[in-house]
C-alpha cells in the first residue's frame, strides 16, 4: 500500500497526510487529497519441480497442485516451469503462455526417475531468469531437498534470485538443504505433505 496524490481514482483516503497537506485557515482542495492505493509489482517466476525417482506415487499431484495454484496467483506476471531430476528440462519457457492443463501433462509425462541433482535444477532456473528486468525474481522449489548428485547446491545460489522452498515432507527430505538454500537467498521454506496444503505456502510466499 503507497499513500499517493488522489487522482479521481478510487483508494481509501489518507486521512493523516490529507489533514497535514492543508493550510490551517484553507478550504480543502482535490489536491490536498492523499489516498492509500494497493500497488502491484510486475513478477519473473520459475517453479522448479522434482521429478527423480524419489518423488514417485503421491508427491506427483504436489507438483500438479503447484501448477495449478500458482497459475492462479500470477495471472498478469511472467511464469517459466523446469523440472529436474539427476538431469533437467525447461517445461515451459519463462514469459511463455500455455494452458496450465498443458504444462502439467508436460510434467506428468515425464517419468519419475534418477538422482536429485538440485544443483543442476537450480542453475537451469537461474538462468531463465537471467536478462529479465523486473522488480521480482525468484524460483519456487518443490521438492524433498534429498539432494544425491552434483555439487552442493548452496554455494551455487549464493548472489542469485530469491528462493522459496515447498518441502514435500510425505516421506524422506532434507530440510537442512532447503532452509540453506532459502536463508542464504532472502527466501521462505514451507513444509507440505499433501497437495492440499500447496496453496497455503504459494499465499504465504507473495504475501512476503
Amino acid at each position: 500500500m503507497v499513500s499517493l496524490r488522489w487522482d479521481g481514482r478510487g483508494g481509501e483516503v489518507d486521512v493523516d497526510r490529507t489533514v497535514g497537506s492543508v493550510i490551517p485557515g484553507q478550504r480543502l482542495r482535490d489536491d490536498h487529497i492523499f489516498v492509500r492505493r494497493r500497488m502491484t509489482r510486475s513478477r519473473s517466476v520459475v517453479l522448479l519441480i522434482d521429478v527423480s525417482g524419489s518423488m514417485k506415487g503421491g508427491r506427483i499431484k504436489t507438483a500438479a497442485a503447484a501448477i495449478g495454484s500458482l497459475a492462479g496467483e500470477l495471472t498478469d506476471d511472467a511464469v517459466g516451469v523446469v523440472a529436474f531430476w539427476s538431469d533437467a528440462s525447461v517445461v515451459l519457457p519463462l514469459g511463455e503462455r500455455r494452458a496450465p492443463s498443458e504444462v502439467l501433462d508436460t510434467v506428468l509425462d515425464i517419468p519419475a526417475r534418477g538422482l536429485t541433482n538440485v544443483g543442476f535444477g537450480l542453475s537451469t532456473a537461474i538462468a531463465e531468469l537471467d536478462g529479465w528486468p523486473v522488480d521480482d525474481a525468484r524460483i519456487i522449489l518443490l521438492s524433498d531437498c534429498v539432494h544425491n548428485a552434483g555439487p552442493d547446491p548452496r554455494p551455487l545460489v549464493l548472489g542469485g534470485p530469491r528462493i522459496d522452498v515447498l518441502l514435500d515432507v510425505s516421506e524422506e527430505h532434507d530440510e537442512r538443504v532447503g532452509r540453506d538454500l532459502a536463508r542464504a537467498t532472502g527466501g521462505q521454506l514451507r513444509t507440505v505433505r499433501t497437495a492440499a496444503e500447496v496453496p497455503a505456502g504459494l499465499t504465504c510466499f507473495f504475501a512476503s
